[in-house]
């Protein structure tokens, strides 16, 4: 017996990710990356679209900026990070900023890697691949 697929049960089954980006060229450019790798990504430039989505459902990662304009980014981490229902998620973090001091409170707050911008296709994909097995392993 063949049962058609939907396009719902063919992204379900594909890793999600929420990138929670300001910037609209990073944002565009770091989605149509991700989804040419087969992730199914949800895009959010605020802080509020961002978490309604991960509370709708978990992704497998959030890949977050901390320079997003609408709030702390360090206290969103936190947010994500001391909430049950979220903190499984890893987070990956964008910053322009390779400050010591910076990456270390981004890891601090929870964060599971650090990503400087603009950035190496190739080393996103690395670092998103390794947190998101990292994360399924512990599940």
């Amino acid at each position: 017996m063949t049962r058609d697929l939907k396009e719902s049960d063919v992204l379900e089954k594909r890793p999600r990710i929420v990138i929670l980006e300001d910037d609209d060229l990073l944002r565009e450019i770091t989605a149509f990356r991700l989804e040419l790798l087969g992730y199914e990504v949800v895009e959010a430039e605020s802080v509020d679209t961002a978490l309604r989505s991960v509370r709708e459902r978990l992704p497998e990662a959030i890949i977050m900026d901390l320079a997003i304009a609408s709030a702390d980014a360090l206290d969103v981490i936190n947010v994500l990070k001391n909430n049950p229902q979220t903190n499984a998620a890893p987070i990956l973090v964008f910053s322009t900023d390779a400050d010591l001091e910076l990456v270390q409170k981004a890891f601090e707050a929870g964060a599971s890697d650090y990503l400087v911008t603009p950035y190496d296709p190739a080393t996103l994909q690395s670092k998103l691949e390794q947190i998101v097995e990292t994360a399924s392993a512990v599940v």
